[in-house]
Parts: structure tokens; sequence; C-alpha cells
């Protein structure tokens, strides 16, 4: 099998094996290159194996989490939406979805919940948890959404990140998605997920690493008007998986979705002016530190499947956030 050196012990056993290694090249030089690149190799393995780098700081921690009833309501489908011991479950079958919504809308703030997903055929369905102002401008709204896009047997989900303003999702349909592979099964156990939105960026991440960030570049580009946090299952079959290749196959109903460990804060839209928007990082004027940004390189180096701004098919003219990185 495939060689994976004790790294206690590796150090010795590799001097050792330099020096009873046989000099059967005619050159000294190109000797030690092997040996160089055998080294590189072992001791510094592909980022790609294991997890992210510490982003060294946990926004998460920062926020209390809060009982669903004490935050949100029901918004759509309450026969498919059940509540117990603290986890929201929520499911589509062929008669409905479900969805909720905050209680409170906000201007900034951090929104996050730990989220389970079914394993299995998922095709065509979307387990969401977002922003909008859809039911106040409608036509015309703001949106920032974290969805899940189902899957079919032995492929991974597609974590979508995307960002609407003044209503380029409802007619122009103008998206500025990210898509992600997470470095685990978002299936086997709930993980974090959220949305830190203030009027100068959204960053969005996963267990508190920073996988995407959105800065303000114009008010043209940025969604400033108050917005509510939402969940949802749904059927997206048109679209949500391979561009709607595979679609809800529903003698795998219900697909289901649990949500546990709701976390909202930042001002409200009836806040005082005063009220400091929160921050992703220990800088309380908002960024990511160093490391933050590190780990977040390795997130769309190694995980990141799709960016809108390297998509020869989309019009940029519509998208000027591309131009300047």
């Amino acid at each position: 099998g495939l060689y994976t050196p004790n790294h206690s012990t590796f150090p010795q056993q590799l001097i050792v094996f330099i020096l009873a290694f046989p000099l059967h090249f005619t050159s000294l030089h190109f000797t030690m290159a092997i040996f160089l690149s055998f080294l590189l190799i072992l001791l510094f393995p592909s980022a790609n194996a294991g997890w992210p780098p510490s982003p060294g700081y946990w926004p998460s921690s920062k926020f209390r989490p809060m009982s669903f009833y004490s935050g949100f309501r029901n918004l759509w489908g309450p026969g498919h939406q059940s509540l117990d011991q603290h986890a929201l479950t929520i499911w589509l079958d062929r008669t409905s979805g479900s969805g909720f919504k905050s209680v409170k809308p906000f201007r900034s703030g951090y929104f996050g919940a730990s989220i389970k997903v079914q394993p299995g055929y998922t095709a065509g369905v979307i387990t969401a948890f977002y922003l909008s102002n859809n039911e106040a401008h409608p036509g015309f709204h703001d949106e920032v959404d974290i969805e899940f896009l189902g899957t079919t047997f032995g492929k991974p989900y597609t974590l979508q990140t995307n960002v609407y303003i003044r209503g380029s999702g409802d007619g122009k349909i103008i998206g500025r998605e990210m898509k992600f592979h997470l470095w685990f099964d978002p299936t086997k156990d709930f993980h974090h997920y959220a949305i830190l939105w203030s009027p100068r960026e959204i960053i969005f991440l996963v267990d508190d690493v920073p996988i995407r960030r959105y800065p303000r570049k114009s008010a043209a580009t940025f969604p400033l008007r108050p917005m509510w946090v939402y969940g949802s299952i749904w059927d997206a079959s048109s679209w949500a998986t391979e561009d709607g290749k595979y679609k809800a196959d529903y003698r795998y109903q219900p697909f289901v979705a649990k949500y546990t460990n709701f976390k909202a804060g930042g001002c409200t839209a009836y806040a005082p002016a005063w009220c400091r928007p929160v921050s992703a990082s220990p800088f309380r004027s908002g960024g990511l530190t160093r490391q933050q940004r590190r780990a977040m390189r390795w997130v769309q180096r190694y995980h990141m499947v799709y960016n809108y701004c390297k998509d020869p098919k989309r019009n940029h003219a519509l998208t000027p956030e591309c131009w300047s990185k």
C-alpha cells in the first residue's frame, strides 16, 4: 500500500535512509535532487489532504445560541416541519417543502445555523439558509444565499454561495455564484454555516473558516436594505443538480434537513444609528486577519468548483466587481 510516514520518528528514519542510499548515479547533484524531492513529498504532503489551516478566530463563539422559536417562525409548509430537542427538522415530499423566517429584519449582523443534510439521492433538492427582503421588495429584492445543491449517488454535495442585488435575481438573473465541495461529508454530522453581513462586506463561513469574502465595491453591487433570515427545503429540479440534468426523484422521499444551534446577532432594522456592525475578525472595523485569509485561500484553492467571475459564458459587464480583484 501507500507508505505514510510516522511523523514522530520520520526525520531520523529519513536520515538513515539517505545515509544508506547507494550512490549509483553518475551525478551527485542529480542524486541530491532526488533526495530533496523525496523529502519534500513526504514532509509536505498535499495541503488538499485533511482540513483547512486554522483560521485562528472563531466568530461563532461571540454569539449565543438561540432556540428556534425565540427568533424564527414557520413561513410555509407547517406540516413539513417539527422541533425536537432544539433541532428543527424540515422536509420535502411530493406534496410540499417547508420554510422558516426570522421574526426581525436586520440591517447587518452574523447569522448562522448548524445544518445536517440527507445522504443518498437528493438531486433537484435545495436546502438553504439565507438572507432576503423578497417579501418587502417583490421583483426588486436583495438576497445572500448559502445553498446545498442536492446530488446523486456517490457524488458530493455542492455548497453554493450567491449574492443578488436589487432585483437581479428576479428578472435579469444576475447571480454571483461561488460553489464549493466541502472538505467533509455534510450528511454525517452537523456543521456550522454562517453569513456575516456588514455595510462593507459579506463573509461566508463554514465551521468559522471563511470560504468567501464579497466586498462592497459600490452601492450598486452591494445589498444595503434590511433583510430577514430564512431557511427552506424545496424542489429546484430545473437547475439545482448539474444544471437540471438530474431531477428530484420522489421514490426517495421524504428529503430531510436538520437545523440547530441558531445564531443571529447584529443591528436590527429598528436599532439606533449608533449600533455597531459585527465583525468576522478581531478587527472591530471588519476585514479578515492574515490567518483567516490563509484559510480562505486554502478552501478556494482546493475546494472551490465554480467562480462566476472566471466563467467566460457570463456577461461581466453586469458584474463590475469582477473587473478589479
